[in-house]
């Protein structure tokens, strides 16, 4: 068996390391990955079953997980390339294509301070909802949301980690002197938000 330390590591890593595992193993055997969050737990079975490995997992105390995969005699090699990896767990085939739209730090006006209380409410309880958003664009002062000292930057690694495209408006993190304090997500421009909202089966503007 081959065990793999994959506590601490991000979404891809802990898939990028069972693969490169798997590799060594040269036909057929056991890889055993340790993770620390439910998210990855998904993530490595979604991966087994696709490539038709036997696996089972457990939770061994609390933030600590263990999958264990079983890979058979005659199991083709999975050659794609390490920097092709994505997460694995993403909305269900035939879901409708759903964008959220994030234009500012607070949600509804009024209270800047409930404004601020309720945005992060809303992305925590949008982590927790059965069917999940295909991209998440932030834009104006919302891009500040992806960015270091954002109370929400859990909620949103949660939600890249669950297969969430996050996006964050160049454009607006150069205006607010954020550009190098992005940290989830990519940079988009206005073209891409365009064409993400005007290709969406349904738009949420919280």
């Amino acid at each position: 068996m081959i065990h793999v330390n994959a506590m601490g590591d991000a979404c891809p890593i802990p898939v990028v390391k069972t693969k490169n595992a798997i590799r060594e193993l040269n036909g057929s055997g056991m890889v055993e990955t340790l993770v620390d969050n439910e998210i990855a737990v998904q993530n490595l079975t979604k991966m087994a079953n696709q490539k038709g490995y036997g696996v089972t997992s457990e939770k061994l105390e609390p933030g600590k997980f263990r999958v264990v995969m079983t890979i058979g005699e005659g199991a083709e090699p999975d050659n794609t390339p390490v920097e092709e990896e994505t997460c694995l767990v993403t909305p269900a085939a035939g879901q409708k294509k759903t964008v959220v739209v994030i234009s500012s730090a607070q949600m509804g006006s009024g209270s800047e301070e409930l404004g601020c209380a309720l945005m992060k409410g809303f992305l925590y309880a949008l982590c927790q909802q059965d069917s999940l958003p295909s991209t998440i664009l932030f834009y104006n002062g919302g891009a500040a949301l992806t960015c270091e000292g954002s109370a929400s930057l859990e909620d949103i690694r949660s939600l890249q980690a669950q297969g969430v495209e996050i996006l964050t408006c160049g454009t607006c993190l150069n205006f607010y002197g954020l550009t190098e304090k992005l940290r989830v997500g990519e940079v988009t421009n206005m073209y891409v938000i365009c064409e993400k909202m005007t290709q969406a089966d349904l738009i949420v503007k919280p």
